[in-house]
């Protein structure tokens, strides 16, 4: 998937015009890139909209407009556009009470790298997680996480040819999984490979 330039971001001005209908438009999308796993773990599976989305969001918020600025939010966010063989996911462990969220996040130390995706009767893809940073101590793990899901040209051809998907984790605090993925989502998803 090609990556983001200045050339393909709104100023400021013109997304503060543009920025509800766009936003509408993002929401639907997301809406077949988002797989629960058990109530407090999702994947948000991002693209090129969904990474434009957030850089436009950021720089209207930072009120960034010089072209250094700019820069440097692509350099941040490019790297989460899917490169072709992979799929590149938002990791959120999520719960309502902040107490209960930070008893869950101390028993889930390494969650990160115990998330899965199995295309058919393939081996399982382990995440590789938080290339840009380290997110997890000995005491906690964060409640974000950007993972990468790397696919042999086999497990490709698979997923196109309408193989199942299933996604999970194996963790000791937590163990869950999502035997298919919907149709729409499946879709989706395939969407990202080459």
């Amino acid at each position: 998937m090609k990556k983001l330039t200045r050339a393909d971001l709104y100023g400021l001005e013109k997304y503060a015009e543009l920025r509800a209908a766009f936003r509408a438009e993002v929401i639907a999308h997301k809406e077949h890139r988002r797989v629960a796993i058990g109530p407090h773990a999702t994947l948000y599976f991002e693209d090129r909209l969904t990474i434009q989305y957030q850089i436009q969001e950021m720089l209207r918020a930072e009120r960034i407009f010089e072209t250094a600025g700019i820069e440097e939010e692509l350099a941040a966010y490019n790297p989460l556009i899917p490169d072709g063989s992979n799929w590149k996911a938002t990791f959120m462990i999520e719960y309502d009470d902040v107490s209960e969220r930070q008893q869950a996040l101390a028993r889930m130390t390494h969650i990160e790298d115990r998330v899965w995706v199995q295309i058919g009767s393939h081996e399982r893809v382990w995440a590789i997680a938080d290339e840009d940073m380290d997110r997890t101590n000995d005491e906690k793990t964060s409640a974000v996480h950007f993972l990468r899901f790397e696919f042999t040209p086999l497990m490709i051809s698979a997923a196109k040819e309408g193989a199942a998907i299933a996604v999970g984790i194996d963790h000791d605090a937590y163990r869950l999984q999502v035997g298919r993925l919907s149709p729409e989502i499946h879709q989706a998803l395939i969407q990202d490979f080459y």
